[in-house]
């Protein structure tokens, strides 16, 4: 068996350039993009998580407060009509 030479950019003999239709550059960046959960920190609030748990567990806090003081309103206004 014959080992295959993968330091060489070149294409095999057997296949042409031609074959493969034409480049196209960043043909699925837009689909990545929304496909893409990263979200990039500023640098001042990346200091403040020293990791991806620390920042989660920081958010779904505020989700909670966020709902708890929604609900609090709902029943506030409920009680005063």
């Amino acid at each position: 068996m014959n080992k295959v030479d993968t330091t060489s950019d070149e294409l095999r003999p057997e296949y042409r350039r031609e074959d493969f239709g034409p480049m196209a550059r960043r043909k699925y960046a837009a689909r990545m993009r929304e496909a893409s959960n990263v979200v990039i920190l500023d640098p001042d609030v990346a200091e403040t998580f020293p990791n991806a748990q620390a920042a989660n567990q920081a958010l779904r806090g505020l989700i909670e407060l966020a709902r708890t003081s929604a609900r609090l309103a709902t029943q506030s206004s409920q009680t005063e009509r």
